[in-house]
């Protein structure tokens, strides 16, 4: 596999400076190359398919593979859980100190020693969606090869698996967030005349008055991230992802979750489901896309201008009727 030389070779490259985790494709080769011999000797020796101490491709089929069940599947999942979490961790530290300022911005410069100029800026960004990107194909390499091996669709069924349990990569929303980073820094350079060597494959893409953010990556991998609310049907407004991966406006996420603007998001009950996926839990880490928020307010400020006042009716009202509830609960009315 081509890919996988290319993948070790950008992993140390990258581990020299960071030590950063990785999806152990050598190991899951080696593992998945222990089955396909197994099987081979077993072609070749003649031996009965009901012997147990020898894999069967049949037992592969219904997902009891013993030689490769045991170990391919957890070891994958750790490792796609631990690259998601170093990705989240770097990805949150690098957007904060892009939109933080004064003292706040040199405190965090100085905690995480992290240079602060915008070329250091736009290369840790690079790295990171190339970190993300690199990974996932990986994963999807490794599976697809394990469902070869064993003529069966159960690594398209961990897949999924891994996607309701929050460690596919592509579901993070930080990359959301990347993506608007890259995109806000390159317009900013543009309006003052610089050049920018920038990850340049993202974009914001208008179609018929509907927002999508779109990412065209090496190896045929595409995203296209839908930037219209499923709740109020219009261009997200202050937006925020919840764990699912599910892009809302804040006040939508908050009526849906029953909960306040004031009290928040974090404020909602665990049994809250996502409108979408309806899956529960996904409201209390939900993470505020303040780099999509703006870039949004500059791509379509005509209809941000027109929003912001909505908005600031309807927030109004909705902060007034909490603390008079909270008054009327307090005096016992």
């Amino acid at each position: 596999m081509k890919f996988c030389k290319k993948y070790e070779e950008y992993m140390e490259g990258q581990c020299q400076n960071k030590k950063l985790p990785r999806v152990g494709l050598k190991k899951l080769k080696k593992i998945l190359k222990k089955c396909r011999k197994c099987h081979q000797s077993r072609s070749v020796v003649g031996l009965s398919a009901d012997n147990n101490n020898v894999h069967d491709s049949s037992s592969c089929s219904q997902h009891q593979c013993s030689v490769c069940d045991g170990s391919f599947f957890p070891s994958l999942l750790k490792e796609m859980s631990e690259v998601v979490g170093s990705f989240n961790k770097r990805a949150q530290k690098l957007l904060e100190l892009h939109l933080s300022s004064g003292f706040r911005k040199y405190l965090i410069l100085l905690k995480e020693k992290i240079q602060g100029n915008h070329i250091a800026l736009v290369q840790e960004g690079n790295d990171l969606v190339t970190y993300a990107i690199i990974n996932a194909i990986a994963v999807r390499k490794i599976l697809k090869k394990y469902d070869k091996i064993h003529y069966s669709k159960q690594g398209q069924a961990f897949k999924s698996q891994a996607q309701s349990m929050h460690v596919e990569i592509l579901q993070s929303p930080w990359l959301c967030e990347l993506m608007a980073f890259h995109i806000n820094l390159r317009e900013n350079k543009a309006k003052n005349g610089k050049a920018l060597a920038l990850f340049d494959g993202c974009f914001l893409v208008v179609n018929e008055g509907k927002p999508s953010l779109t990412c065209e990556l090496f190896d045929s991998i595409k995203l296209d991230i839908d930037l219209t609310c499923s709740i109020c049907l219009d261009t997200v407004f202050d937006p925020v992802s919840l764990t699912c991966g599910h892009i809302f406006c804040y006040i939508c996420a908050c009526k849906v979750a029953s909960v306040t603007i004031v009290d928040g998001l974090q404020a909602a009950n665990h049994k809250e489901k996502c409108p979408l996926c309806r899956e529960e839990g996904v409201y209390e880490s939900a993470v505020h896309l303040e780099e999509l928020n703006i870039l949004l307010s500059r791509s379509c400020p005509e209809y941000w201008k027109e929003r912001l006042q909505t908005e600031r009716v309807e927030r109004l009202r909705l902060a007034k009727e909490h603390w008079e509830s909270q008054c009327r609960a307090f005096m016992g009315v």
